[in-house]
């Protein structure tokens, strides 16, 4: 039997209802939220309207029943006209949710899936810290247990959707052991307007200007041991699960910010003439576009193919780092090459290429940076079971396993 590329038509439906209404809601408001760096709450309640928020998950959790393929298919045209409005539901979808849904209770999931699915609240996703970035093992945040409950101590950043009004609260990572004991790091939620976590101002972003990004502290926070997600001790390797399908998703996002890098070239080198004649007609110009279409389709294939594999529910930590690694610099490139062919023009924040420009450098830092991408795959070469974490404190001289 041969491989089939084609789009079942429920996920060409899919694809079809995302694109109207990114050119009809998301892309009219790109500008001025940009420039205003305004969240663009009535957008995320009409993506919550559309099921967008619930697309991959059951509908008895309250999602659309959808496959992870239309999830894809979703950000990419979301994010082809706002990358802002894109990360807001690819952190919602993959970092807020995954998480509840793959290693929560039933509890758990009864409680939060509902809202979170139809879009009437945000979760965040709290693994990053200011000396534990690619080193994701290096957590220094502790829930210590007292009795029925933990108290945490210290703090993460580059936190997404944890501040918005509709946010209510985020999984973080956390050493639940004690200090001098080997080290055990685990899932917790922790509930907005719980004493002792507290949320920093936004943060002055090169993009992205109209997502939510803040830095969160915990200070004697105590919450409930009910909160911890899963088994204690396995927060990790749930962190790292949930980033692989996470990865595929930035790539499905770099991929829609790609192809409207390439629709405001072809356009704009149609209308502009030089030298008595359309920019298109320039050679150099078509060399451009040529290898900016080619890479585009390259990049989708691999976001295809690794969403086909999370379908199948297989592993797909290879093919995720590869389409991670792969559509994110072929955006960053794309964005270069759109503000070259639109000349000075391009660099003046009237035009959205400039705005395409910024926001898509993030792609190959966040949810593990390009070298990171590229350390897993080189240890899924070498027979290491895509262990980062084992190469990278082999590199420098630690030893020994997260």
């Amino acid at each position: 039997m041969g491989l089939s590329f084609d789009l079942t038509p429920e996920q060409e439906a899919v694809r079809s209802t995302c694109r109207e209404f990114a050119d009809q809601v998301v892309a009219p408001a790109a500008a001025e939220n940009d420039r205003l760096q305004r969240f663009p709450y009535q957008i995320v309640a009409q993506m919550g309207e559309l099921g967008l928020f619930g697309l991959p998950y059951p509908e008895a959790m309250g999602g659309a029943g959808g496959d992870f393929v239309s999830y894809l298919l979703a950000l990419e045209e979301i994010s082809r006209a706002d990358a802002a409005v894109g990360i807001t539901l690819e952190a919602g979808v993959s970092l807020g949710i995954a998480p509840i849904y793959s290693f929560g209770t039933e509890e758990q999931k009864a409680r939060w899936l509902p809202d979170l699915c139809a879009g009437r609240a945000l979760w965040a996703f709290g693994l990053t810290e200011p000396e534990a970035g690619s080193d994701a093992g290096g957590t220094r945040t502790r829930a210590l247990a007292e009795g029925d409950s933990f108290v945490i101590d210290g703090g993460k950043c580059f936190i997404t959707n944890a501040g918005t009004e509709i946010s209510r609260g985020v999984t973080i990572t956390a050493l639940t052991s004690r200090p001098g004991d080997p080290p055990r790091i685990s899932a917790i939620m922790v509930e907005r307007g719980t004493p002792g976590y507290a949320l920093a101002e936004p943060y002055r972003k090169l993009g992205w200007h109209a997502s939510d990004t803040r830095e969160l502290t915990f200070n004697a926070c105590r919450v409930p041991r009910s909160n911890l997600l899963g088994r204690e001790g396995g927060g990790f390797a749930q962190f790292l699960a949930v980033l692989e399908a996470g990865r595929v998703a930035i790539a499905a996002l770099s991929v829609g910010v790609a192809q409207a890098c390439l629709d405001a070239s072809l356009a704009h080198s149609q209308q502009r003439r030089q030298f008595g004649r359309p920019l298109s007609r320039f050679q150099a110009t078509q060399l451009k576009l040529a290898d900016m279409a080619t890479r585009i389709e390259m990049a989708r294939t691999m976001v295809w193919r690794a969403g086909a594999e999370i379908d199948r529910g297989r592993s797909a930590g290879r093919l995720a780092a590869m389409a991670k690694l792969a559509a994110s610099e072929t955006a960053t490139w794309c964005a270069n090459q759109a503000v070259q062919i639109h000349g000075g023009s391009g660099f003046i924040e009237d035009l959205p290429v400039a705005r395409y420009y910024r926001d898509v450098k993030i792609n190959e830092i966040g949810e593990g940076t390009s070298e990171v991408q590229r350390l897993v795959i080189a240890s899924h070469l070498l027979g290491l079971g895509g262990s980062v974490a084992r190469l990278l404190r082999a590199e420098a001289g630690q030893g020994g396993e997260v």
